[in-house]
């Protein structure tokens, strides 16, 4: 039976629901509070890069799309740290060519509004704010931006993707009906956009199959690549503290900044105080909320369901998975309210697993990937996945290169740690010279020893690319 479904926001995930429920034979309307982004003169929302991977794949290549978004992406085969002193670190993210994805979020979500409103049964309202929600009917109380009116939309099913500040999440807090629990926690940093226009890079030899990334503690610079040969760079900083937001007052405190924490980034940002000081301070947040769903009638998935941190680039791939898992669950189930019910209790343990382990990977960023103790470790996961990749995938692999469950992921890795720290004791005093071969030896006794210790990966068929960037595919370097 055809339902009139209202999608709140037609962002990454708005759009990417309406193509499954417009696919299952439904009505599909969209209200966006900005303009159409398929206009290039528009420049409303955010624009820093994201990062795609094979969940996020897995859940666009059910549609059909996956080679369409692949082709507007550029591979990434690792990280380059950037030190101090301008020395270069390359660390694959895998021994298998293993690749992360950085994508425009504008060109993606023109991409995926412009198929979905190729569905003749898709209509999407632009420059629409909403004023107010009523889960009962449901409906949508709208303004419309041009014209100044003020209307309620009504339809059979709500669904709310309207992001981290979520006016249908809003609703479900303020119900009566609901005893409603919401986590909303702002990290203690931002980040403002910068970019490194093509030339500037050229003139550098950045190799541009990688995230680069300034580790300086408690803050830091990151760089991903775009189609065209240019960077778009994010710099985090705390609110508080030196350095930080609070403390970059003038173009010489920026400068300063530079000159001593990321002089090699310098020559790359020719229009850095400009920027800098034009751009405002994106903020980072977490949402942890229950329920996500009010009876048959309202659902929030995505970011308006359970925002995370950017740092583990899992944000659009966990709410692309979202759709899909709900698009499973309304052909397994008979009702709305069972499929809805259905979909919360699958999605919120994993939500709530990639938003800790968010957290945590952006501490790893800024603190821990030049630490001598954290490489050991993960050249001793390297050493355990070559000898076993049957049974052995660090966190990193599970989370970006498979559709193992986060919170599965999670528990495979606390248990992965206790073979890790048995290695480390067993080499603990070797020295530097020896390491590697001690690791290894370590690695085949353990391995013999513990026969019980089986991780299955699950993993998906990989992806083979034409060839790995010299850059990374001949230095021997650790890896996440």
């Amino acid at each position: 039976m055809s339902d009139r479904v209202l999608v709140v926001g037609a962002g990454l995930v708005g759009s990417l629901v309406a193509l499954y429920l417009a696919d299952r034979g439904h009505r599909v309307e969209i209200v966006e509070r900005h303009g159409d982004p398929r206009d290039r003169f528009l420049t409303a929302g955010r624009s820093i890069n994201l990062t795609l991977c094979e969940r996020g794949f897995a859940a666009l290549d059910r549609l059909g799309l996956g080679e369409e978004v692949r082709a507007i992406t550029v591979p990434c085969y690792g990280r380059v740290m950037h030190g101090r002193d301008g020395a270069l670190e390359a660390q694959p993210y895998g021994s298998r060519r293993e690749a992360i994805y950085s994508v425009s979020r504008r060109e993606l979500n023109r991409l995926l509004l412009t198929f979905a409103l190729a569905r003749p049964n898709v209509h999407c309202r632009f420059e629409q704010i909403c004023l107010d929600v009523d889960l009962d009917r449901p409906a949508v109380l709208s303004k419309d931006l041009a014209s100044g009116g003020v209307e309620w939309i009504e339809a059979d099913r709500l669904i709310g993707t309207d992001g981290a500040y979520s006016r249908v999440r809003m609703a479900l807090q303020n119900h009566r009906g609901h005893r409603f629990d919401l986590d909303l926690e702002h990290l203690d940093q931002a980040y403002k956009e910068l970019r490194a226009p093509v030339a500037a890079v050229r003139a550098a030899g950045l190799d541009l199959n990688a995230l680069h990334i300034w580790p300086r503690g408690h803050y830091m610079l990151i760089a991903f690549p775009n189609l065209d040969g240019s960077l778009t760079v994010a710099l985090h900083l705390p609110y508080l503290g030196n350095p930080s937001h609070a403390t970059i007052r003038t173009a010489a405190d920026l400068e300063a900044l530079f000159e001593r924490d990321f002089p090699d980034a310098l020559a790359l940002l020719p229009n850095l105080e400009q920027e800098f000081f034009a751009n405002p301070e994106a903020s980072m947040v977490t949402v942890r909320c229950r329920p996500w769903r009010h009876h048959d009638r309202a659902l929030v998935l995505g970011d308006a369901a359970h925002a995370i941190v950017p740092s583990y680039g899992q944000g659009a791939n966990c709410g692309f998975e979202d759709c899909s898992v709900l698009a499973d669950c309304l052909d397994q189930e008979s009702t709305w309210a069972d499929a809805f019910e259905a979909f919360e209790e699958a999605r919120k343990p994993n939500a709530d697993a990639i938003a800790q382990l968010a957290l945590e990977h952006f501490q790893e960023l800024r603190e821990l990937v030049g630490d001598p103790d954290f490489l050991l470790r993960k050249e001793i996961e390297r050493e355990l996945n070559a000898a076993a990749p049957e049974r052995f995938a660090s966190l990193y692999h599970l989370v970006s290169f498979t559709t193992t469950p986060y919170s599965e992921a999670r528990r495979r890795d606390a248990e992965q740690r206790g073979v890790v720290d048995r290695i480390v004791a067993r080499i603990t005093g070797v020295p530097r010279e020896a390491r590697s071969s001690a690791i290894a030896a370590a690695v085949r006794q353990v391995l013999a020893w513990e026969p019980q210790v089986s991780f299955e990966t699950n993993l998906l068929d990989r992806r083979r690319h034409s060839a790995v960037p010299a850059t990374l595919g001949k230095v021997e370097a650790h890896h996440d």
